[in-house]
């Protein structure tokens, strides 16, 4: 009797499922970091935009051949200043020549020196500055006494100076802003080098005897990148603005050379009776600046360490 009483209770008791434990595996832990950065990536409102800008411009510079209807130094005679047609889609200048044509040339200059520049100034500031930050002593001193000296001087007017005495060229306005620029580079590297330094992978290293350069670009440089890009893609930027401009007051390319800052220096004496020739190289200019900076914001937050815990 207590038997059967024992399993008619016991028959009431619903059926509990044991609780499932699903471990991920050894690839889907070390892929999640990743994969995490890479969503933040493509949901975050900035970095998708500025990078489909981004990316835009540099297939025009590298299809240039392919998307300009024309030679971008070819004059048509009597077709001064012709309005937008199916042969000139956005009209001729002051030459004849094909607009479209020269503002898809002018990528090539404009967009090209400005990433040659920022590759130089970030290898310049990242070697000074965790030079600057690992070795300390003497070295740190001299390094940061200059960086102080370029920091304190206006970098516009700097670069203006430098590229007066070299020569007007593009090589001369790439070398000026190399010189003036890498300054901030160097600063922010040493203070993230001093950070990496105390930590205990690298001071678990340097007491095995693992030599210097090996510690930095094996240990140190992996761990600070991040900072790094995000400011390479803020200052691409203010480096084409740069350029574009000294290339406007003729320090750049020459004539016949299609730039978009020496295009809108061509159009400023006719502004009034065709305003579309600064306009046009000035949208490029804006939309590419534009593309840069909201792609630098987003990878600002995609690479914030406190997302990456």
């Amino acid at each position: 009797m207590a038997e059967s009483r024992f399993v008619s209770d016991t028959a009431r008791v619903p059926f509990v499922r044991a609780p499932r434990h699903d471990f991920p595996t050894d690839e889907v832990i070390s892929a999640s970091p990743r994969r995490r950065t890479l969503d933040r990536f493509w949901h975050n409102r900035s970095a998708v935009p500025g990078l489909a800008l981004v990316i835009l411009v540099v297939v025009i510079a590298m299809l240039a051949e392919v998307i300009a209807p024309h030679d971008p130094n070819q004059q048509f005679a009597g077709k001064r200043f012709a309005k937008p047609s199916a042969e000139f889609p956005l009209g001729t200048d002051a030459l004849g020549r094909d607009m479209l044509s020269r503002l898809v040339y002018g990528a090539r200059p404009s967009v090209g020196s400005a990433a040659l520049a920022t590759i130089l100034i970030a290898l310049i500031g990242v070697t000074l500055g965790s030079l600057a930050g690992y070795l300390g002593g003497w070295t740190d001193e001299v390094i940061m006494r200059v960086v102080e000296v370029l920091l304190a001087l206006p970098s516009l007017l700097l670069a203006l100076a430098l590229v007066g005495v070299l020569g007007p060229s593009l090589e001369n306005v790439i070398l000026g802003a190399v010189l003036v620029w890498w300054a901030g580079y160097a600063r922010l590297v040493r203070g993230l080098v001093l950070e990496v330094r105390e930590r205990p992978f690298v001071q678990a290293a340097i007491g095995v005897g693992v030599q210097t350069p090996r510690i930095i670009f094996r240990h140190i440089l992996p761990n600070i990148l991040g900072p790094v890009i995000v400011l390479a893609s803020l200052e691409m930027g203010t480096l084409i603005l740069i350029i574009a401009g000294l290339n406007f007051l003729g320090l750049g390319v020459q004539p016949p050379t299609a730039e978009w800052g020496a295009m809108l220096n061509q159009g400023r004496p006719y502004f009034q009776l065709a305003p579309e020739q600064m306009l046009y190289p000035g949208l490029m200019i804006t939309f590419t600046v534009l593309g840069f900076n909201l792609l630098g914001d987003g990878l600002r937050d995609v690479l914030d360490p406190r997302y990456t815990q």
